[in-house]
């Protein structure tokens, strides 16, 4: 148990330092889409465990437009705007289903502007998965409990994740050490 206590204390102990680049931290210049995944790959690893190759493919990209959750690129070059809406469809669709992201993204931009929304999510985001990071370093558990009604759908959704992200790993290191016979559960 103490084993499993330790990888677990390790795994939290990263997550405090998980940082989303906020609006202005993106890069200015227009890019591609090989570089667009590319960056939401690094942006996002440290949280989302992937089987395959990349978080995000061009046909997920593609397919963003054609249900208009993100523009058009233009020009085959994708810009701050894109990459902002895909880091934060990438992690709401690990919770939510892609018209509810739609929709709350939809309905935050129209709140409070892209760029403050976006901003507002990587906030949130970040508060939800240092909580977690906390709980897996049986640190102090306090956290943000202002319920403003407008802003409680990306509150409890970025939650969802960072909550979901602390099970996902739970489950992964008690099989692991199951499986290895490093501990028992009889």
């Amino acid at each position: 148990m103490e084993e499993l206590k330790a990888a677990l204390a390790q795994w939290g102990a990263e997550l405090l330092d998980f940082h989303l680049p906020r609006w202005e931290e993106l890069p200015e210049l227009d890019l591609y889409m090989d570089q667009v995944i590319q960056l939401v790959d690094q942006y996002l690893a440290p949280v989302i465990q992937s089987d395959k190759h990349s978080l995000l493919t061009p046909a997920m990209v593609n397919n963003y437009v054609k249900k208009g959750l993100i523009p058009a690129p233009k020009k085959k070059r994708y810009n701050r705007k894109h990459l902002a809406f895909l880091i934060a469809i990438t992690l709401l669709k690990q919770v939510l289903t892609i018209p509810e992201v739609k929709n709350g993204i939809l309905f935050q931009g129209k709140v409070s502007g892209i760029r403050e929304a976006y901003d507002l999510f990587c906030t949130e985001q970040e508060l939800a998965i240092h909580f977690i990071g906390k709980q897996a370093t049986q640190q102090s558990l306090a956290i943000n409990t202002q319920n403003d009604v407008e802003l409680l759908a990306v509150r409890v959704a970025t939650r969802s994740f960072a909550n979901k992200l602390l099970a996902e790993k739970m489950i992964e290191l008690q099989t692991n050490l199951y499986l290895t016979g490093e501990d028992s559960y009889e």
